[in-house]
């Protein structure tokens, strides 16, 4: 089919070079995806003033990362929270010069519900000998912890690993509760050294957790290494700030939004990006590409690459998550001054956990008010991201009711939000998608396959991600 190249090329001709005689656009690179990782991935090329282009099929820059404002409320409709936990989003924040906010104090105070009442989590050892969460035969037990043998299955999952060096109630009462707070998923399922690397080579390196950390932070400190806070983040005005930051400062003119039907394809000098916008069809060529789209959409982004490479990266399996923001003008319940609930497994309910945004931001509620984000489904409630809508509030408000003592569910504020792809679950076959990444990258120099199917979910390794990236072109 034939195109037209001149109203783009209008749109585009500060950033892009145009060889007349065959009608193609040119840059040095595109980033296919403008969610975190292909905003992040932008910015750090931007410092280097690399010549690069952002495609991107949805109108607006951030992905999943979405902030609204009703009435008085302010509150997410996609990631709430993110952890700064390495150096690289230390650096990034400082040069953006952001308004990003740290969680209160507050933060540190963590629930887990046990027997349909929050327990505070341990915040040292007194508190973990006296809480209720774990047996006392583990709270002993744990004391053997740094003589434990070092575990030999590279592919052991994380409630094994836990099981084997902590004991059976910390699994249900602490790491399951966790793993539903950051993954949506199943500790049984998912295998330490691809969910929580950390964790992995703490024990293959020291031989410990606890002797680990602790050596670990005096080799640090010997090495001069910079400590990171670890604090929880957002940005004052909620996560959309950060994106735009992001957005305007890596140039909002390399940013093609509402782009249709993107296609790949290696030509003899790098590659040939085929895109449909505003009814025409363009083709852009480019020595390097970065996708940062997920796995399942690799299929028609890259029609070239080996099929069974491809399946291997694209079964990739994703938690659904529905997420549902109740505001109170006036609240009467829980004293919700902490950073959140989490729901084990073995209390059998139908939530995950509850969030206690207002409780961690400033300006997320009304003077005197409550906002809180409940989250619901996952691994083990797949069905409930499908339920209709009244269906669903039924079911939240009568488990956030018990859990949070509220004896009349009237929110002043209800706002659904279904992700039915949400978190990317790293199973025992992660190892095949990581080599296969490696293998199609190998094939194709100067193709990246990047975003959250590969290298961690959280923000903070988008981040470290996107920055790995550009520092390697």
């Amino acid at each position: 089919m034939a195109y037209n190249v001149n109203k783009l090329a209008r749109k585009l001709q500060s950033i892009l070079v145009i060889q007349n005689s065959e009608q193609i656009m040119q840059t040095d690179t595109i980033i296919i995806g403008a969610g975190l990782t292909g905003l992040a991935t932008a910015y750090s090329l931007s410092r280097k003033k690399s010549d690069f282009l952002v495609l991107e099929r949805g109108d607006r820059p951030g992905g999943v990362i979405h902030t609204r404002h009703k009435d008085g409320f302010t509150f997410e409709e996609g990631p709430n929270t993110g952890v700064i936990s390495n150096q690289v989003v230390v650096d990034l924040f400082a040069e953006l010069g952001c308004p990003v906010e740290t969680a209160s104090d507050n933060a540190r105070k963590r629930f887990i519900l046990k027997r349909g009442q929050w327990q505070p989590m341990p915040m040292g050892p007194v508190s973990a000998i006296t809480t209720p969460l774990f047996s006392w035969r583990d709270k002993f037990r744990i004391l053997g912890e740094p003589f434990r043998e070092v575990g030999s299955d590279p592919d052991e999952t994380l409630a094994q690993f836990v099981r084997r060096r902590m004991g059976g109630s910390f699994l249900d009462y602490a790491v399951d509760p966790f793993i539903k707070g950051v993954y949506a998923g199943d500790p049984e399922r998912l295998v330490l050294r691809h969910a929580l690397p950390k964790l992995y080579n703490l024990e293959k390196k020291y031989g410990s957790l606890i002797g680990g950390s602790i050596k670990k932070s005096r080799a640090d400190k010997k090495d001069g290494v910079k400590p990171v806070s670890r604090k929880t983040f957002s940005a004052r005005g909620g996560l959309s700030s950060l994106v735009s930051s992001l957005y305007e400062k890596a140039g909002s003119q390399r940013f093609l939004l509402g782009c249709r039907s993107i296609s790949i394809n290696p030509n003899g000098n790098g590659f040939t990006v085929a895109v449909w916008k505003d009814c025409e069809r363009f083709e852009i060529s480019a020595r390097r590409v970065i996708t940062t789209v997920p796995a399942y959409e690799l299929d028609n982004l890259l029609p070239f690459a080996d099929r069974g490479h491809l399946a291997a990266i694209t079964s990739l399996e994703y938690a659904p998550v529905v997420e549902v923001s109740l505001g109170f003008n006036r609240w009467r319940g829980f004293d919700a001054d902490g950073f959140g609930g989490l729901v084990p497994s073995r209390e059998k309910r139908d939530i995950l956990g509850v969030l206690f945004m207002s409780s961690l931001f400033g300006n997320r509620a009304p003077g005197g008010g409550f906002l809180c984000n409940v989250f619901a489904g996952g691994m083990s409630a797949k069905h409930l991201v499908d339920l209709p809508d009244n269906e669903l509030i039924n079911i939240v408000g009568n488990e956030f009711s018990r859990v949070m003592n509220c004896i009349e569910f009237a929110p002043d504020l209800v706002n659904i939000s279904r992700h039915k792809k949400a978190i990317p679950q790293y199973y025992f076959d992660s190892q095949q998608r990581f080599d296969a990444v490696a293998k199609i990258q190998a094939q194709y120099p100067g193709l990246v396959l990047a975003g959250n199917l590969r290298d961690g979910i959280g923000m903070a390794d988008r981040i470290k991600q996107a920055f790995s990236i550009s520092n390697s072109i």
